[in-house]
């Protein structure tokens, strides 16, 4: 349980810290409302990303009897995990022009992240492999995994939504570079991972 829970903690922190159109609405609700309305938009994710984990998990199911094919999927999975590493690797930091944003709302928040490419390619490559191969082992490391994901995609999203709110050039600072520039190593890391699973699941020796 322990690797779900520590898989689902580190994809959370990336994609909780990421720049991204979902970060900038959290970011422009704080500072021109308070916390709580930049909390309403960090909590989109859990709303929106509810009937993608069901459709991605029946699916998973469906084809978890023919280990080549989930074998496949590790593996994209793993290339689009290193796509997300190099994006950390790559971030120089977040400019925030807040000048003529109108307000948001959680239904912003929603209607961003379902419009968004991210949460479809992450549960369809990588959520929902990792998830489907949790059950074959116990029924609680699929929670495990899922909990540390959205608690700190969502937790991260308000702790820099709270930084911001206090110190406005945190994101643009060299502590949010380094940060990204660490989750972005460990997410290379995690990306060999899965390569390793996906080559094991199609009955390759690495």
């Amino acid at each position: 349980m322990f690797d779900f829970l520590v898989t689902g903690i580190i994809l959370g922190l990336a994609a909780g810290f990421s720049p991204g159109p979902l970060l900038t609405l959290v970011i422009s609700e704080t500072l021109q409302g308070d916390i709580k309305s930049g909390v309403k938009v960090a909590i989109a994710p859990i709303i929106t990303d509810i009937p993608i984990i069901l459709l991605t998990l029946l699916l998973s199911t469906q084809l978890s009897r023919f280990q080549p094919i989930l074998g496949v999927f590790s593996i994209l999975g793993g290339f689009f995990v290193v796509f997300l590493g190099v994006q950390c690797l790559r971030t120089k930091g977040v400019e925030l022009d807040l000048q003529n944003v109108k307000s948001r709302s959680l239904i912003k928040g929603i209607v961003v992240n379902l419009l968004s490419p991210h949460p479809y390619l992450f549960w369809f490559s990588v959520g929902a492999p990792i998830v489907t191969r949790a059950m074959s082992v116990n029924t609680f490391f699929p929670v495990a995994f899922i909990a540390g994901f959205y608690i700190c995609l969502v937790g991260s999203k308000i702790l820099l939504a709270a930084l911001v709110g206090r110190y406005r050039g945190f994101l643009a600072g060299k502590k949010y570079v380094y940060t990204m520039r660490f989750l972005g190593f460990v997410l290379c890391v995690l990306a060999l991972y899965l390569f390793r699973d996906g080559l094991n699941l199609i009955s390759l020796q690495m």
